[in-house]
């Protein structure tokens, strides 16, 4: 018998010993910390400029995005969870053995697991190191909890179970939960919900309430009992939370930004900039909530006029900082929605107009320079195209300042004929015009008049140079992000003349009218742009503080019915102005102190002598108007034929007699003398004569290859000499 026992206590003491050994074998390391802000990252969220979700992911190992402390957790929430899931957590010391025993003779009697009896601290080491659900990984966690219990306090481990664990569809924590089931957060919730959502962790799949309520409905009964006999609620609460049916409903971002989202990720380098698995953005959701109803409700007006899309962006170009990214909405009904319209191309019409009149001050011309406003027609490969006003009307000599502010189509043409293509193009390049990127002579003198294709960024990014002084930076999505080095486009006193015209109602009189949508109350700088058949319209603008650019057409590329930039988008335009100012201590439009203002008369853009109309006018210093200036400026220098142009085609119409069937030569603007006279030369022979103030002349068609030439017949000091034009061939059908 002694020795029957002696070997017993042997062999106990060696299991006892395999079992210590292979228990300590087994235990996990104590986490350094129950934080979880340095794990790594799968998918960041994107929050706005004033932390509210713009994305929401549950692709992360952990919650990151939804943390709360301890303190922000409803009391009566936390006494829920303690009760249906660990009623003695704060006495035990992190397994409850009384429990354990219990439920591993339930389990040993059904020769499988019925019951885990696991406390709120093993579930945070079975959260932390997953291990298969055996009896050895029961007893192994009962350790773990302990020794995790030793390093850290009831508070951390309750605070870090209630927002790390699981619920169904990829969920962690009590708030996700709450959203995803109630869509509300976890102050709002009821003493019921509260109760399902206790209950739901005991088998996130199994009791998901999206595949129905009728178990969990079942269980918070139960529940209600258990809270009401511990005095968690009283009868009253007892009677309404146990009659009251769950109610869910899907949630839903407070905010669509898709198309804002979709730029961050393409152009940042998110990894390098990661705070917790989020990112904070330049974006303000209340604001663009705001632009999101103005431009829906502008493109509903605009329904019977075949607009159907359109698009917003809104900038603050004191930081360069992007504050609304805005398509149309889905509540439109529109099908290309998923487009983003910020970042398609399209033709700008004259929103080009300011920067290539900037160029031209920078090139030696003023605000005052005239410019003619007559009849153009230029080569367009083999054919002639006429340039017209948008008024189809012709003011003929103009100053600067007109031209730009009525953007006038033909001064436009003879500026970009001054300034060059290349040069032009270049410029709109250091701009961040990108998309421009075919040869300057694809785009010719078009280009001032918008033939080639941008982006609502683009071109809203090139007008925030102009309202920054001259100034180029890239917009900023990212708060933290560091600030791009700054590019000097245009000098500050460029941009100033600029920004002037544009805000001078005066200016736009000719073409717009002095009450229009353009004259807004605070001093603000306004283009609009209109594309070829009414395909695009645009509206552009900056003050003090803001920038904003829209586009409204048709992502298909159907035309409107006659809707224009000043006509369509500017609507728009203003009512967003009108909500940045709302809270905004105004100012005027910053204005270089390095200007000098004279008084110049309106007609010919000399400094006044005080018996004709005038106005101030703002110049850089030592570019003062004097009458050579400007004559230089107004006029051509060389003597060629407009029309025809080298390898010009003509068809003659069979509807129309041959002999009625004419074509106007045109010289070209060159200065001549009043007594010079005009010889018009067509195969040698000279068609017939005018006299130096009619610089075209009717020649009737004749079918086959033709040369033509005009020769100009001076009388210098009583002897005669003749300017010949170079020969133009071209072709009669």
């Amino acid at each position: 018998m002694r020795n029957f026992l002696y070997r017993t206590a042997i062999l106990l003491s060696f299991i006892i010993l395999l079992v210590a050994g292979k228990t300590l074998f087994d235990l996990a390391p104590v986490p350094k910390t129950l934080s979880v802000t340095e794990t790594t990252v799968r998918k960041h969220q994107v929050l706005d400029r004033h932390d509210n979700p713009l994305t929401i992911t549950y692709q992360n190992d952990w919650n990151l995005h939804d943390v709360r402390p301890l303190h922000r957790i409803p009391e009566i929430l936390q006494k829920i969870f303690l009760l249906s899931e660990d009623k003695r957590f704060y006495e035990h010391q992190g397994a409850d053995w009384q429990a354990r025993i219990h439920a591993v003779w339930q389990d040993l009697r059904a020769f499988r697991i019925v019951r885990g009896a696991s406390t709120v601290t093993e579930q945070v080491v079975r959260m932390i190191y997953p291990r298969p659900r055996t009896f050895w990984s029961r007893w192994v966690e009962g350790f773990d909890a302990l020794r995790l219990q030793w390093h850290y306090s009831k508070a951390d481990i309750l605070e870090f179970y209630l927002n790390q664990v699981p619920y169904a569809n990829q969920r962690r924590g009590v708030v996700q939960a709450a959203r995803y089931y109630f869509d509300r957060d976890l102050e709002t919730l009821n003493v019921k919900e509260m109760m399902a959502l206790a209950i739901l962790v005991r088998s996130p799949s199994r009791l998901d309430l999206k595949r129905g309520t009728e178990s969990v409905e079942r269980l918070t009964r139960h529940l209600a009992r258990r809270l009401l006999q511990h005095q968690v609620i009283s009868n009253a609460d007892y009677e309404i939370w146990a009659k009251l049916p769950l109610q869910l409903k899907e949630s839903e971002l407070a905010l669509n930004a898709t198309h804002f989202v979709n730029y961050l990720y393409a152009t940042q380098p998110i990894d390098s900039l990661q705070q917790q698995g989020q990112l904070h953005t330049t974006l303000d959701t209340r604001l663009q909530t705001l632009v999101q109803k103005i431009l829906d409700q502008r493109l509903a007006g605009l329904k019977s006029q075949n607009v159907n899309n359109g698009a917003v962006l809104v900038i603050d170009h004191t930081r360069g900082e992007i504050l609304a990214w805005v398509n149309a909405g889905s509540a439109t009904g529109i099908p290309q929605s998923h487009i983003d319209a910020v970042m398609t191309v399209r033709q700008p019409g004259s929103a080009l107009k300011p920067f290539l009149y900037a160029l031209a001050l920078e090139k030696g011309w003023t605000a005052a320079t005239l410019i003619n406003d007559t009849p153009l027609a230029e080569a367009v490969g083999t054919g002639i195209h006429s340039y017209r006003n948008y008024s189809r009307q012709y003011y003929g000599a103009v100053r600067l300042r007109d031209a730009l502010g009525n953007s006038l189509n033909i001064p436009a043409i003879r500026t970009i004929q001054f300034v060059g293509v290349e040069d032009f193009l270049e410029r709109l390049r250091h701009l961040g015009m990108h998309s421009l990127d075919a040869h300057p002579d694809f785009y010719g003198d078009g280009l001032a008049l918008g033939n080639g294709g941008v982006t609502l960024f683009e071109l809203v990014q090139a007008y925030t140079t102009l309202a920054n002084q001259g100034k180029f930076r890239p917009l900023r999505t990212l708060r933290n992000a560091r600030p791009a080095t700054e590019q000097v486009v245009f000098s500050p006193e460029i941009a100033s003349i600029i920004g002037d015209i544009l805000s001078d109602p005066d200016a736009r009189r000719l073409e717009f009218g002095q009450g229009t949508l353009l004259h807004l109350p605070v001093q603000t700088a306004l283009k609009t742009g209109t594309s070829t058949d009414y395909r695009d319209a645009w509206a552009m603008g900056f003050n003090h503080h803001y920038t904003v650019g829209v586009w409204l057409g048709n992502l298909d590329d159907q035309a409107m019915s006659q809707v224009s930039g000043a006509t369509g988008a500017a609507l728009i335009l203003r009512s967003v102005f009108a909500e940045l100012n709302r809270f905004e201590e105004t100012r005027p439009l910053y204005l270089s102190p390095q200007l000098t203002q004279h008084r110049i008369c309106r007609v010919t853009g000399e400094q006044t002598d005080g018996h004709c109309p005038s106005y101030d006018e703002l110049f850089i210093a030592g570019t003062e108007p004097t009458q050579e200036v400007i004559k230089a400026a107004s006029a051509e220098t060389s003597l060629y034929l407009r029309q025809p142009n080298q390898g010009l085609q003509l068809a003659m119409d069979p509807r129309i007699p041959d002999d009625h069937e004419a074509f106007k030569l045109v010289l070209s603007d060159m200065p001549l003398a009043e007594d010079d006279t005009i010889e018009w030369v067509v195969d040698d022979q000279v068609i017939g004569t005018t006299s130096a103030k009619v610089r075209h002349f009717l020649w009737y068609l004749s079918r086959g290859a033709h040369i033509a030439q005009a020769r100009v017949q001076q009388k210098v000091n009583l002897a005669e000499s003749a300017l010949t034009t170079p020969a133009v061939e071209f072709y009669v059908k």
